[in-house]
């Protein structure tokens, strides 16, 4: 990266660009034939696509991830979603340290910009700590799934199938190689496959300075960052109450949980209530869901997991600064306020902003693939967009009948919602700075309401 060094590229701009490169390499790659079992290419746009939704840890595919692509193309794909799931620059910087190289203020600065940091202090260490935690999590992940898919599939296929599934899990991408695109619907009532990979997503959800805040102040968990509290009480309540929602709404749908004994239907509530915040896994037919149910699926979908984590969206705490100000607000109150703290009023805005945009690209998008695919249902649609821009990967079944524009239009989208977070905020905070000192208009009242 030296040659970025004497070159005036923003920290966004290198992030941007190095995904994109990263895509086309996959692209490449997936569109040899030795990627298909049939030993033909997918052809580009394919490639492209499964690349980008590998890279964007989003999960969407037009092929069977199970049945279509080889040994090789699976191990490809499964890279792409390390690295996607890390960040490249995370995965830079440990082969940086493995060859000794020095971290330079550039690359730090890009870093930063990667996994969401405020400050360059302790950056290294912070980002040997994501990789350290995100191998022993990924392990003991595959051990325990290990314990269901072994006995089922054999040792070496068992320990692929576990593996596989575990990064998929941690990373909140939603690939699976089950096949016959069941997703995880074959172990809907199983606690050996369900447990583990509850456990898998919701951490790699969380952030990883959440995450290291947790190792630290485990002790007492009163000393844990307004940010970490913010994660957790959000989290919480995104998994609770839609828990409770999708029990009610689902409970005697044929098509979802109807067939199921009540310990199915507690495991699939609870997994439904998870897997939409950008995991994009599945245990029930998701097209098979109320329209109630497919509604509360989109919003958890654009919430998404939090800053700095595997996960996608406009993230828990954008929502959460939302919310408290609204409260806030109600309450006469002119600061917003929680767990004892005031939350500054630039944060307020780049939360503001980051939501308004994030609607402003669900409806613009929405909009266009209603027009270009005009056959398909306007809430398969609308499902499909959120579930691209929230890297998500559920779906509606209507992916592999998107027209090749379509494909293009949810290609953009992809990597819109997981680079376009990290633009807009890093945007703002520049511009902010920049703004900083400038002379301010004078006040002036309006009416809104």
């Amino acid at each position: 990266m030296e040659r970025f060094e004497h070159k005036k590229v923003d920290p966004t701009q290198i992030l941007v660009m190095g995904f994109a490169s990263v895509i086309l390499l996959g692209t490449i790659l997936l569109n040899l034939p030795i990627s298909s079992i049939d030993g033909r290419s997918v052809g580009f746009l394919n490639a492209l696509f499964t690349s980008t939704s590998a890279v964007c840890v989003t999960g969407l595919v037009v092929v069977d991830t199970g049945t279509y692509w080889t040994v090789f193309g699976k191990t490809v794909i499964l890279i792409l979603i390390q690295v996607g799931g890390l960040g490249f620059m995370t995965l830079a910087t440990l082969f940086a340290m493995i060859l000794g190289k020095k971290i330079s203020l550039k690359e730090r600065l890009v870093i930063q910009e990667a996994l969401n940091q405020n400050t360059l202090e302790g950056l290294v260490r912070f980002t040997k700590y994501v990789i350290l935690g995100t191998v022993i999590v990924e392990g003991i992940g595959a051990i325990l799934l290990s314990f269901r898919f072994i006995p089922e599939l054999g040792v070496l296929k068992g320990v692929a199938y576990s593996i596989f599934h575990s990064i998929s899990a941690f990373c909140n991408a939603g690939f699976d190689i089950i096949g016959e695109g069941r997703s995880l619907m074959p172990y809907v009532a199983d606690p050996f496959v369900n447990i583990p990979v509850y456990l898998l997503i919701i951490i790699g959800g969380l952030g990883f300075s959440v995450m290291v805040d947790l190792v630290n102040n485990k002790k007492n968990m009163k000393r844990l960052s307004l940010h970490s509290k913010m994660v957790l009480l959000i989290t919480a309540i995104l998994i609770g109450i839609p828990f409770i929602l999708y029990l009610i709404l689902e409970w005697n749908n044929p098509a979802t949980f109807g067939e199921l004994g009540v310990g199915g239907k507690l495991l699939g509530a609870l997994f439904q209530a998870i897997t939409p915040r950008t995991a994009g896994f599945n245990t029930i037919d998701t097209a098979g869901l109320t329209n109630a149910s497919k509604l509360l699926t989109i919003v958890l979908m654009f919430i998404g997991g939090s800053p700095a984590s595997t996960a996608g969206g406009i993230k828990t705490v954008t929502i959460g600064v939302i919310v408290f100000t609204v409260i806030s607000m109600i309450r006469g109150r002119e600061d917003t306020e929680l767990f004892g703290k005031r939350i500054s009023r630039n944060i307020v805005n780049r939360a503001l902003t980051i939501g308004v945009v994030g609607m402003t690209l669900v409806v613009s998008i929405t909009m266009i693939l209603t027009v270009t695919e005009a056959g398909l249902d306007f809430m398969d649609v609308l499902f499909e967009v959120v579930s691209a821009l929230g890297t998500v990967g559920l779906s509606l079944g209507i992916t592999a009948q998107l027209s090749v524009f379509g494909r293009i239009v949810i290609i953009f989208a992809m990597f819109a919602g997981r680079v376009g977070p990290l633009t807009i905020a890093f945007a703002l905070a520049r511009q902010q700075n920049k703004n900083k000192g400038n002379i301010r208009y004078p006040e002036d009242k309006v009416i809104v309401g």
